[in-house]
């Protein structure tokens, strides 16, 4: 298990960080080069776990959201995002729905977790999260975001140490103690693709929510 900790490219507390100015070139200081190439798409970008700092990738982006976050996560096994999520969720300026895979949610580490959330904000929680399946019972796969409908992020990454490339005790990539899955994750900020995925999002929780609300009337 992952202990949370804080560190730099979490911004959770800075007024100062926001969204509301972000450029992906924001996000080339967490990829194995530094940089990206002259001729990167200015609203697009995929990164590689293993290769490239995903972790910190996805701390920086959640960190920074101010509006509203529309999340949908299969994997839910990561500490540190967590904590972000639940800072988010406490904040009444912030809009979320989170969604989550029924499934994935009886493993240890991911119950643990989530009762713990609960545990610490009843009220938070149960508005703003929902566990459940897709529309026709089937595992909800989605592992992707948008943030105050600026940034969004999708890829075969779930959240936990080895799907990330995060550390164990100590490492870095190739390092001892390092894990990395094969999984990739995008970056973008395309309006339309924005909006429709934010739509999506909005769908798919809607979807586990009624499921829920018909699993107590029985």
């Amino acid at each position: 298990m992952r202990t949370a900790k804080k560190s730099p490219s979490n911004a959770l507390g800075d007024q100062s960080q926001s969204l509301q100015t972000f450029d992906l070139l924001d996000l080339q200081q967490y990829t194995q080069e530094k940089t990206y190439s002259t001729n990167a798409s200015k609203d697009f970008h995929l990164f590689y776990v293993g290769r490239d700092d995903v972790h910190d990738i996805l701390k920086h982006v959640l960190s920074r959201v101010s509006v509203s976050l529309y999340l949908n996560m299969f994997g839910f096994d990561d500490d540190e995002l967590n904590d972000i999520l639940m800072a988010k969720a406490a904040d009444p300026l912030v809009i979320m729905l989170i969604t989550l895979d029924k499934s994935q949610a009886g493993s240890v580490h991911e119950k643990r977790l989530l009762d713990s959330d609960m545990a610490k904000d009843p009220a938070a929680f149960n508005t703003y999260f929902v566990i459940g399946q897709s529309a026709t019972d089937q595992i909800s796969h989605t592992k992707g975001f948008v943030a105050d409908s600026k940034v969004g992020g999708e890829g075969s990454t779930n959240w936990s140490t080895s799907g990330e490339g995060t550390f164990i005790v100590v490492g870095k990539p190739g390092g001892p103690g390092y894990k990395a899955q094969n999984n990739t994750q995008t970056i973008f900020t395309d309006p339309d693709t924005i909006s429709r995925f934010q739509a999506e999002l909005i769908t798919e929780h809607m979807a586990a929510r009624a499921q829920k609300t018909a699993t107590k009337k029985r």
